[in-house]
This record gives structure tokens, C-alpha cells and sequence, in this order.
């Protein structure tokens, strides 16, 4: 499922749906026009995240500059009850969404190049990347999130303040292997640590 929402002086809201998945996960683009207001939102996020009714796989805070380079602003050690790194997946995300030559700040989420290697041989990505990687507007702060029910109510309060919200449903199999890819990361990450 895709939908786009945006917001506007009148504070009115208005969605299109285009196509329907199992409805397991969504990948969430929310424009805000600055760094500050897309924070907020994050810090929002992170605390409705319980892992049993909501589960939150990635949140990052990133700014497109005015060029189109994505920069990493903001991302955290928080993890889900599964243990996966909020930053590793959002690495992973990062790479499904965006080419490698705008991603100007990668090496910040650690897995830098693991996550977008390990992000290009996912199910789906150029579906994916078509419908999100124009979703933030040059010189605008964004969240991008992989969320379990795009649709909960502590989602939409959230992401309330943003310009516009453009989000692709993926099935199972695009999340798990999103998961996988972070988890591989995360082992090889330990294993060079030991050595």
C-alpha cells in the first residue's frame, strides 16, 4: 500500500491508496521542514514503541540538502525486544530507498556500506526506492521508518506536524529480509570487534 499525506494550511488531510500488501510492515518517508520538528517526531516514536502492539523497526532523522545528498542527523542504540539496532536497520532502509551516491553520511549509522550492499539484494527494492526517494523535499528534515502498523494512532499523532507522508507497504518477506540483512551486519560488526 502506498499513501500520501499531506497537510496544509487548513489542516486537512487527504490520502490515496494505490496498491494493498499482506499489510505486514510499511516503509514511512514523513517530510517536516526542519531538523528540529523531525527530532521531536522521532523522540515521539521511539517512546510509543512497545514491541508487542507496535513495533518500530527503524526510526532515523536524516536532511536532504539542497543538492539532494542525504545526511544522517539523527539515529540511536535503542533497540526492539528483538534486539535489532534501530541504526542498522535504519543503514538497511536507507539503502532500499536511496542510491549510494546521495547517502553523504552512511558511515555514521556504523554498518555504513554493509547495510546498502546487503540493501540491494532485497525483494522489491527499485518498487520501493521509486515511490520514496523523491517523498523529501531538498532542504527538508525527514523520518524514515519501517513500522509494523503504519496506521496506529501513536504513529499518525507522531508524524502529525509534517508536511507530507509517503509510505510503501511491504509484505513479510520484504521486512524479514530487511531484519536478516541487519542481523548479518550485526554479527559480522561483533565478529570484527573479537578480532
Amino acid at each position: 500500500m502506498t499513501e500520501e499525506t499531506t497537510s496544509g494550511t487548513d489542516d486537512s488531510l487527504s490520502a490515496d491508496v494505490f496498491a494493498v500488501s499482506d499489510g505486514a510492515y510499511a516503509l514511512i518517508v514523513a517530510d517536516f521542514d526542519d531538523t528540529d520538528i523531525a527530532w521531536e517526531a522521532y523522540e515521539l516514536l521511539k517512546s510509543a514503541e512497545d514491541g508487542r502492539t507496535l513495533a518500530i523497526e527503524s526510526v532515523i532523522v536524516v536532511k536532504r540538502d539542497e543538492d539532494g545528498t542525504i545526511e544522517v542527523q539523527k539515529t540511536t542504540d535503542h533497540s526492539t525486544r528483538r534486539g535489532l539496532g534501530w541504526g542498522v536497520v535504519g543503514g538497511v532502509v536507507l539503502g532500499v530507498i536511496f542510491p549510494p551516491s546521495i547517502l553523504a553520511s552512511a558511515a555514521v549509522l556504523g554498518a555504513g556500506g554493509a547495510a546498502i550492499g546487503k540493501a540491494r539484494e532485497l525483494h522489491h527494492k527499485s518498487e520501493i526506492a521509486d515511490e520514496l526517494q523523491d517523498a523529501l523535499a531538498p532542504g527538508h528534515s525527514g523520518i524514515i521508518a519501517l513500522v509494523s502498523d503504519p496506521q496506529a494512532v501513536e504513529i499518525r499523532k507522531a508524524l502529525e506536524k509534517a508536511n507530507r507522508i509517503v509510505e510503501h507497504a511491504v509484505d513479510k518477506v520484504v521486512a524479514e529480509d530487511i531484519k536478516a540483512a541487519a542481523k548479518e551486519i550485526e554479527a559480522e560488526e561483533k565478529d570484527a570487534d573479537k578480532g
